[in-house]
């Protein structure tokens, strides 16, 4: 296991986590990212500046290493292809990314396997958009590149029509949904599986992206179970090996539909660095590297606030209220080595735990309202 050369394509907060959680075990990690001031760049051993999307680039990367994963899904997928082909171990396999990176071939894969999600109607153009009137209110989707809130935008009635996308993409039908929640699996070569208590996340009214996160979901055991069920099956559609972060939502009606994934560690298993037997990113080294799956046995209620750049400012980055948080029992800052603030940039992230819910709450609270990134050289 040890002796393995490993491989990340992207080396963003995702990556600098798997870096923590390999140190532990002395991994040979070697990271490719286009920003020459990539978080992992602080503390890769191995460091490369370069396209994750050119071909050359990611086969010449990989071709002396013997696994290779992913913290982003936006990769070039034919070279992964073809240092698999040449005996490489690509996990999740490119088979799988293939699929995930295009949220059209995502959505009917669920159809295609008798998962449950929302009703869709795939779209070539902004004209086609306007023949679905009927279906309005929707969510037109782009097929390929949106991420974090990006490339997703709401039609609720005819007026809104001209927001629609002038590319490949998917009109979704608007789910009445009571709670959005997440499930992340595991799945090793040997196709053991273990997920990871069921999460409730809170997204920001704008952005569209995980503002925070409560451990476990305030959910009954009967949805928990169909949440967690639906999780491993969508990973077992897939033959994924390596993580698998599965959102879902919570049908006013008390239906579970897949949302969507995403094949890799994710926003919606941070906490569980502090906060489970086992975090999400030594469970996907595991997986990887056909080791047993670890315990994800949670100590008790947790939740994560996810840190953002204040609106207004931009530049060198000032994390104001770090001892107010440090004075806090059972708060875990986690930042991210970005130099750089601008609004909304996902700065680092906060670990709370207590022993029960509503102190957990309180403490939810205390966080948001203690701690911004500014900058101190300019404001907008």
């Amino acid at each position: 296991m040890l002796s393995y050369r490993i491989g990340i394509l992207g080396g963003g907060q995702l990556g600098l986590m798997l870096l923590q959680a390999a140190v532990d075990w002395n991994l040979d990690i070697h990271v490719l990212d286009p920003d020459a001031e990539a978080p992992c760049k602080q503390i890769a051993p191995h460091f490369r500046q370069g396209s994750l999307q050119d071909f050359d680039t990611v086969y010449d990367f990989g071709k002396d290493l013997d696994v290779i994963t992913i913290e982003i899904e936006k990769v070039n997928v034919d070279a992964l292809e073809k240092l698999e082909k040449e005996g490489k171990k690509i996990y999740p396999q490119p088979s799988v990314i293939r699929k995930i990176q295009d949220k059209r071939i995502q959505k009917q894969f669920y159809l295609d396997n008798n998962l449950p999600t929302s009703d869709f109607i795939l779209t070539e153009n902004r004209e086609e958009v306007s023949n679905h009137i009927s279906f309005l209110p929707a969510f037109h989707k782009l097929g390929k590149d949106g991420y974090d809130g990006r490339g997703v935008q709401r039609i609720a009635s005819a007026e809104d029509l001209p927001k629609a996308f002038d590319q490949p993409g998917l009109l979704e039908k608007a789910v009445d949904f009571d709670k959005e929640l997440a499930v992340l699996v595991a799945r090793n070569s040997a196709g053991e599986t273990a997920t990871f208590p069921t999460v409730e996340m809170v997204f920001h009214p704008e952005l569209n992206l995980v503002e925070y996160l409560f451990a476990p979901a305030e959910i009954n055991a009967q949805v928990n179970a169909k949440a967690q069920e639906i999780a491993v099956k969508t990973a077992e559609a897939f033959q994924i090996v390596g993580l698998l972060a599965v959102e879902l939502f919570l049908t006013k009606d008390g239906e579970v539909l897949i949302n969507e994934v995403a094949p890799r560690p994710h926003n919606s298993g941070h906490h569980t660095i502090r906060a489970n037997a086992t975090s999400q990113y030594e469970q996907h080294w595991r997986a990887i590297l056909g080791l047993p799956l670890g315990s994800t046995q949670a100590y008790g209620p947790s939740a994560m606030v996810n840190l953002l750049g204040e609106d207004g400012f931009q530049g060198p980055a000032v994390y104001e209220g770090m001892e107010k948080l440090l004075a806090q029992e059972q708060v875990f800052p986690f930042l991210y080595w970005k130099k750089q603030t601008k609004p909304f940039r996902k700065m680092g992230h906060i670990t709370i735990m207590d022993t029960n819910l509503s102190a957990l709450k309180e403490k939810v609270e205390f966080v948001k309202n203690n701690i911004r990134v500014i900058s101190t050289e300019s404001k907008h």
